[in-house]
């Protein structure tokens, strides 16, 4: 396992976590997909058996290289646009033939967009130990519309701390959102690394 690998599930703050992915940025994807990763591809999946509408806007929350963003196009959807805190992620984004529009965003800051701009939203290895606090669903929901969807994964790790299944049950328990799939699955089989893979639907 690499250094970046390594240091990736450790708990941080958000320039530390900037710092590491700015840092890890040019050889993130050799990495990471030589560990087989499988969460972007069951991600899209997930999220076009909902989508209803692969035309619509996509954001592609936390998007770091393009991964997510390739799987999402791969799996039909037309106009995906990518937010991350990392400079040098979204430049190697940037080099992909992927997303409408690209955006560097600040951690605590309100997100660059009109609550219901997007329809959908997907949130792939993002929100979890290490990368994005709890938080950051409850910031992604508010901005669904009624009826909109985000598909989201939690590795191993993040299911580990009951901070992210509890910001996930704050909306479905009383019924502001509706769990339409969940799936466990392969996340780096290559270091025996699982996760869970949702698609909620704001109510």
């Amino acid at each position: 396992m690499s250094s970046f690998l390594s240091k990736a599930f450790t708990a941080r703050d958000s320039a530390e976590t900037r710092t590491l992915y700015d840092e890890w940025a040019s050889s993130y994807e050799a990495e990471i997909t030589a560990q087989g990763y499988a969460t972007p591809a069951r991600c899209a999946a997930a999220l076009l058996k909902y989508a209803g509408n692969t035309n619509a806007p996509v954001l592609d929350f936390g998007c770091g290289t393009g991964l997510a963003g390739q799987a999402l196009k791969d799996a039909g959807f037309a106009v995906i646009d990518g937010v991350d805190l990392s400079p040098a992620m979204l430049a190697e984004a940037q080099a992909k033939d992927v997303y409408r529009t690209l955006t560097r965003i600040e951690p605590g800051q309100a997100l660059p967009f009109a609550d219901g701009a997007y329809s959908l939203m997907a949130a792939v290895g993002v929100i979890g130990a290490g990368a994005a606090p709890a938080g950051a669903l409850h910031t992604l929901m508010r901005k669904l519309p009624k009826g909109g969807r985000l598909v989201l994964s939690q590795n191993d790790h993040t299911l580990k701390d009951p901070a992210f299944m509890g910001a996930l049950s704050e909306w479905t328990d009383c019924g502001a959102a509706r769990l339409l799939f969940r799936e466990d699955g392969p996340h780096l089989p290559g270091i025996d690394l699982n996760a869970t893979v949702y698609v909620i639907e704001k109510a």
